[in-house]
């Protein structure tokens, strides 16, 4: 580097003396050099570009004593002019920020206060727990997070993909460093994830893999994560692939405690556990039971057990109830008493009591989720998860007797379940336009009209009279019925199928005509969406879809007469109609024969995550197209319709 430019990097970094820049210009080149020798994997590409993933070593080669966080939390504030590469004049800055942060932490005035303060927080009190990221692009704007959290789910993430064929060299995540953040941000840990919370989610053939991903790879692998996690349930409002690829730490954090929750809640289930019928308390009918959500079910469980174990006090969070340790500490004799004792209750102090009590966790093998000081603290979300993963492991409940219990949760829970696949496909749709409260059980849930009027008027917007409609909770019966009979007659004003439905079908959970209503909800917001698309704003039909599907096809597979063509349940087609979008993103060798039902799900399977990885939201599932569900199909053909346009 010649003097010129060495004078250039001192005048755009007074921090750093023209003989400081020439040092590290000089530790850069050599340190790369050995680097590129000693190191697997670490390599300037031809540019002489650093992979982010090294800086750290590199600079901890420069300045020993530097921190992961600390030198993340510089890199922030950086352009970089490639994206994941640290060039040479930016590796010179990044130090320089550095050394200038030093300074302002050393300083007492008013510098080195806004060195600190976010939206007013200055205080040290305010910090504790948790860490304030700022923004370069709003510098009154700051997003938090919750330390605790960050450690506990890098702890999940540690435990459940140790080992991974593709991602195990990565492990384990620091978590007590932002490396969580900087791992998540390519796809591939959060796809893994995913299907570790609900398997077979994602078709794992269809994500880039590899040390070096491009830009564009990186793309895919968080367009399958994001519209995955979609399929499973979690609210991805305002989450795009792009936010998951710039490492934006609370929206991150946010979606790997959804995926977690839904992992830990999966068996908290009275169809899993019928056992859970026993969780009724008197005069509660089974229909009212199964609309608790998975956390109230937590609460009833945990009550449960300390009732029977002769114990006074109940809990009614995961907060404040369990500070102290003394629930929990029966909740677990009461559960293994071989193994773990009431003998914390006598500790005084809160800390020591808390450790006593993880020490019983940790016999029965449950440690996990919390601390002494998350315990103490009453983290809510951790303790949650302690809970849930104490009912996975011990749930202790006296299975139920052959007579009348078995009898009435068998009515109940198998009169519905021809519906389920398509009730479950419906619920998610209706979570992803943001509804709430959101929808675990679709017929119970949509009983008010409320839900169901919110994605009315999401898809079409102020046609709905908000002033006629019943909100306040608890609603009686006839307010409920109010509500869906204006429902029903806003679906006839356009023109919806609604012969025979009246708004009492819906209060009363019908399920054929609660599923009808809701279709034509949904295929209308399909319809919408590819009319908004096309030059004319002309409305799609059914038959424009099919004519489409043929014309991507054409060559490649033979013509589909509607969706309810007998062949489709092959997969083959619908694989065509990918690659006939996109040539190349389906791999011939991955494309099974469809002899069996095993092998038509696993071309589905593969056929509906490369759907996700272009960026459409699918919501049915593999059988769907294997027993050939011609709604279901209608929304996979939509879905790739719309992002043609």
């Amino acid at each position: 580097m010649s003097q010129q430019d060495i004078q250039r990097l001192s005048k755009k970094n007074p921090i750093l003396k023209p003989w400081d820049i020439e040092t590290l210009v000089g530790s850069f080149n050599c340190m790369l050099t050995v680097y590129v020798v000693w190191v697997s994997g670490l390599e300037l590409d031809a540019n002489r570009g650093l992979d982010q993933r090294n800086l750290v070593a590199a600079v901890q080669k420069v300045e020993p004593e530097r921190q992961y966080d600390e030198i993340r939390g510089a890199l922030k504030e950086v352009d970089v002019s490639r994206p994941d590469k640290v060039e040479l004049d930016e590796f010179v800055e990044l130090i320089a920020r550095l050394r200038t942060a030093d300074k302002a932490k050393q300083g007492s005035g008013p510098a080195a206060v806004a060195a600190k303060a976010f939206e007013g927080i200055t205080s040290d009190r305010a910090y504790t727990g948790r860490t304030v990221l700022g923004s370069r692009q709003n510098a009154s704007s700051a997003h938090t997070i919750n330390e605790d959290e960050r450690e506990e789910f890098a702890n999940h993430i540690n435990f459940a993909l140790s080992g991974d064929a593709d991602i195990g060299y990565r492990l384990p995540i620091d978590p007590h460093t932002m490396q969580l953040f900087d791992e998540a941000r390519d796809g591939l840990i959060l796809s893994k994830l995913i299907n570790y919370s609900a398997p077979e989610t994602i078709d794992e053939r269809v994500l880039n893999r590899g040390r070096k991903l491009s830009p564009f790879q990186v793309t895919e692998n968080n367009n399958v994560v994001i519209n995955s996690a979609k399929a499973i349930g979690c609210s991805v409002v305002n989450i795009g692939s792009q936010d998951l690829a710039e490492g934006r730490e609370h929206l991150l954090l946010g979606l790997i405690w959804q995926v977690i929750k839904i992992g830990l809640f999966a068996n908290i289930d009275i169809k899993l556990h019928p056992e859970l019928y026993r969780l009724l308390e008197e005069g509660e009918a089974l229909e009212d039971f199964l609309k608790l959500p998975a956390d109230a079910i937590l609460l009833r469980w945990f009550n449960y057990h300390l009732a029977a174990a002769g114990w006074a006090r109940r809990v009614t969070n995961f907060s404040g109830d369990i500070k102290d340790s003394e629930n929990y500490t029966v909740l677990l004799s009461q559960l293994v008493p071989a193994q773990c004792s009431r003998e914390p209750l006598r500790e005084g102090d809160l800390m020591s009591r808390a450790e006593l009590m993880l020490q019983n966790a940790d016999r029965i093998g449950c440690r996990r989720y919390v601390s002494p000081k998350t315990v103490v603290n009453g983290n809510p979300k951790l303790n949650l998860a302690f809970v849930a993963h104490l009912f996975n492991t011990h749930p202790c409940l006296q299975p139920l007797e052959d007579t009348g219990e078995h009898a009435e949760l068998d009515d109940l829970l198998f009169r519905n379940q021809e519906y389920d696949r398509e009730a479950r496909a419906f619920a998610l749709w209706l979570n992803s336009l943001n509804v709430d409260p959101f929808v675990n059980y679709l017929f119970e849930d949509v009983k008010d009209g409320l839900v169901l009027l919110q994605a009315f008027d999401k898809i079409f917007p102020g046609t709905v009279p908000w002033k006629r409609v019943n909100s306040r909770q608890p609603l009686m019966r006839f307010k409920q019925i109010e509500n869906t009979n204006l429902l029903v007659d806003l679906g006839k004003s356009q023109r919806f199928s609604l012969v025979g439905i009246q708004g009492a079908d819906i209060t009363d959970g019908v399920p054929t005509l609660v599923l009808a209503i809701v279709w034509q909800l949904m295929r209308a917001n399909i319809v919408q969406t590819l009319a908004s698309l096309s030059a004319q704003g002309r409305e799609v039909t059914d038959r424009d879809m099919v004519a489409w599907a043929n014309k991507v096809v054409a060559g490649k597979s033979p013509a589909i007469r509607s969706f309810s063509d007998q062949s489709l349940a092959s997969g083959h087609y619908l694989l065509n109609v990918l690659d006939g979008m996109k040539p190349g993103i389906v791999d011939p060798a991955l494309v099974a024969e469809a002899r069996t039902d095993e092998e038509r799900k696993r071309n589905a399977q593969y056929a509906i995550s490369i759907a996700r990885k272009l960026g459409a939201t699918i919501f049915l599932l593999p059988e769907d197209i294997v027993e050939v569900k011609p709604k279901m199909i209608l929304t996979f053909i939509g879905s790739l319709m719309a992002l043609q346009k």
